[in-house]
């Protein structure tokens, strides 16, 4: 079994199609064809079911994908080891949450990027659950993250520590006024997809004051989030950073929270096998001398 068509085998899985995964790998469609066609002869099974809609995985296909992810990032990783010389260049994928992206780091990456301009970095926003796995299976180099986590692939620093806070529409008072006026099942909260640790703080909140079933609508963006609490559409729990820099804070009130909802800790996470090159490591002293890494 060779490493480069199982490169192409996930290229494809990932397109969903040879004409996609030809242009992604930079080769011609007839090389593409020709390798998952070998792929499936040595193995004695189909790896895909054609239609004209594209490829889907078979489920022998579905079996071999984390395999193949794992053996290309491991080379990907081997790779980057040996050409590693002590100087901080080449690719760097940082992950953050995007409430983390639009107030943290963008001093952060000013600096980095300032210091080692040779450093290819790249950013991806997206859920808590989301980043770690990317960090797990070595899309990502590390990710800030909601803590906290326990997987014995990951390593964490706490890059900083928040205050949680209720945002309502200014005409909520006090929490107490918004339990009184609202309806048994209380008020929809607003929240990022699935897999934010902010929506899980702000389902257990709602559970504890008594409305297990309050209904959600998801967003993309923060800004989405925040301008329809402004208009009273519902409620959210953000970070007090976060929402006192929005342009729209002055047409919120946050509600100050009690208990263990209240503070966060944000986290910087790596692999803990993968081997740590020069830019993450410069990196992870940027982040230190920044200010921000509150514990190591």
């Amino acid at each position: 079994m060779e490493l480069s068509d199982l490169k192409t085998f996930a290229a494809v899985a990932r397109c969903g199609g040879i004409t996609r995964a030809a242009g992604e790998l930079n080769t011609v469609q007839s090389n593409v064809t020709n390798r998952i066609r070998a792929l499936e002869t040595e193995i004695g099974t189909p790896l895909f079911e054609r239609h004209a809609r594209g490829m889907t995985l078979t489920d022998a296909g579905r079996r071999l994908l984390p395999y193949a992810d794992r053996l290309n990032a491991l080379s990907n990783e081997a790779l980057a080891a040996a050409r590693d010389d002590g100087v901080a260049k080449g690719p760097l994928a940082i992950g953050a949450m995007e409430t983390t992206a639009a107030v943290r780091l963008p001093p952060l990456l000013a600096q980095f990027h300032q210091r080692h301009p040779e450093v290819q970095l790249s950013l991806r926003t997206g859920p808590t659950a989301m980043l770690a796995e990317a960090v797990i299976t070595s899309t990502l180099d590390g990710a800030f993250i909601a803590g906290p986590i326990d997987h014995p692939d990951l390593m964490s620093t706490v890059a900083f520590k928040e205050e949680l806070v209720l945002l309502t529409a200014r005409r909520w008072k006090t929490l107490a006024a918004l339990r009184a006026r609202t309806p048994a099942s209380g008020p929809t909260i607003l929240v990022f997809r699935t897999g934010c640790s902010y929506r899980q703080r702000l389902e257990q909140l709602m559970s504890e004051l008594g409305w297990p079933t309050a209904a959600r609508l998801e967003f993309g963006t923060l800004d989405g989030i925040i301008g329809c609490v402004a208009a009273d559409m519902g409620v959210t729990a953000l970070p007090r950073a976060v929402a006192e820099r929005s342009d729209q804070a002055g047409m919120v009130r946050m509600h100050t929270l009690n208990g263990p909802h209240r503070r966060v800790e944000t986290l910087f996470i790596r692999r803990r096998a993968a081997h740590e090159g020069t830019a993450l490591r410069s990196f992870l002293a940027c982040l230190r001398l920044s200010g921000l890494s509150v514990a190591a």
